[in-house]
């Protein structure tokens, strides 16, 4: 079998990386720019890349309507302000929500039509505009990644757009930039990049090269997550972090990702929750009904998540690995179960039908019947 590796074709990373953006922007000959955030980091963070991209001599625009779960309107909202602005780029700056928001647009603007109509794979046929994406989370790896998730505001359904055409230009991780993310924030973020690094690790078309990336986050988050949450002024678990995401988004943005993220985006979809409490809340129960596909592979994970695996036959090291990830996040501050976020019992049947179309669910290791999908929300109650 053939595999291909997508990624950006430059990154910068490390404290200050961000001021690179004017420069990447100036070299590509860009004029103005768009910048897609939310309205807290339109405030807090917008200025300083505005000058960023000033002093280069490139213009800008600030849209800062990138809402959490970032939805179809939104994405046509900030469709007008380039356009209103005549803007030649596209900078993101925030967390997934800024990034997916920011890449529904440059796919409006570069194929035209409605969003909706990109739901699934590499259903583009033009290049949207240059993504310059600056992040400022440890989680989501969305300024790197081929995925863009909108919610369909009249389905209340999470589209899974996967597309190598959203690919940024160029990605800055600038751990400065994330130094002052509040405890929730960084616990959420952190337990979206180990959903996404043990996903990719299991997933059935997951090579030597995503695995490596996989379990150097899986380590990482282990050992660098609860310290960054117990002290978000932990530099150096702030760095760590970003490096653990980065691998993480290295991984699963070529190895796919699996029923964590099928089941999640319909969680965040109806109810309209944080996605990477979602993932940190399902990530125990897919993975016990996973184990039986890649029992090697998930006794691995517990060896990455410190666990001492000696003396342990495979399935139990496997089954290890799901105790350490329950463990994590609740030493975190993770909520236990779905019913404490507010998800209702009656919901689940009509949230497993649409999770088994989620484009995420094909590289799951093992295919679940709808009961099963039922089964496995109701183990995460």
């Amino acid at each position: 079998m053939i595999y291909s590796y997508f990624m950006p074709p430059v990154n910068h990373y490390g404290p200050g990386a961000a001021k690179n953006v004017g420069e990447e922007a100036a070299n590509r000959g860009l004029k103005k720019a768009l910048i897609v955030t939310d309205s807290f980091l339109e405030k807090a963070l917008a200025p300083d890349v505005v000058g960023y991209l000033k002093d280069a001599g490139v213009d800008s625009v600030v849209f800062g309507g990138a809402q959490p779960n970032p939805t179809d309107i939104n994405v046509h909202d900030g469709e007008k302000v380039y356009k209103d602005n005549g803007c030649d780029c596209i900078v993101s700056l925030g967390g997934g929500s800024s990034h997916d928001c920011a890449k529904g647009i440059a796919f409006v603007i570069g194929g035209g039509g409605h969003i909706r109509d990109y739901e699934g794979v590499n259903q583009s046929t033009q290049m949207g505009p240059a993504l310059l994406a600056i992040n400022t989370t440890a989680g989501t790896a969305s300024e790197m990644t081929r995925f863009c998730i909108i919610t369909n505001t009249d389905t209340k359904v999470k589209m899974a757009i996967v597309d190598w055409r959203c690919t940024a230009a160029v990605s800055f991780n600038d751990s400065e930039m994330m130094k002052g993310k509040p405890p929730a924030l960084t616990a959420a973020t952190g337990m979206d990049a180990l959903t996404h690094s043990v996903e990719a690790y299991v997933s059935t078309v997951a090579t030597p090269v995503t695995d490596s990336a996989a379990l150097m986050s899986i380590r990482l988050i282990a050992q660098y997550l609860p310290k960054a949450v117990a002290n978000g002024a932990d530099m150096d678990a702030r760095d760590q972090m970003m490096y653990a995401q980065l691998l993480g988004g290295m991984a699963f943005n070529n190895a796919v990702l699996g029923y964590v993220h099928a089941m999640a985006h319909q969680l965040g979809g109806f109810y309209d929750l944080p996605h990477g409490v979602c993932n940190a809340i399902l990530l125990p129960a897919v993975s016990k009904f996973n184990i039986i596909a890649k029992m090697e592979k998930f006794a691995d994970i517990a060896v990455e998540m410190g666990v001492d695996t000696t003396g342990m036959t495979t399935r139990d090291a496997a089954f290890a690995a799901v105790d350490a990830i329950k463990k994590l996040s609740a030493d975190i501050g993770i909520p236990a179960g779905l019913t404490d976020i507010g998800v209702k019992k009656e919901d689940l049947k009509v949230m497993s039908e649409n999770a088994m179309k989620d484009a995420c669910g094909g590289t799951n290791p093992r295919c679940p019947t709808l009961e099963e999908v039922i089964g496995i929300f109701e183990d995460a109650m």
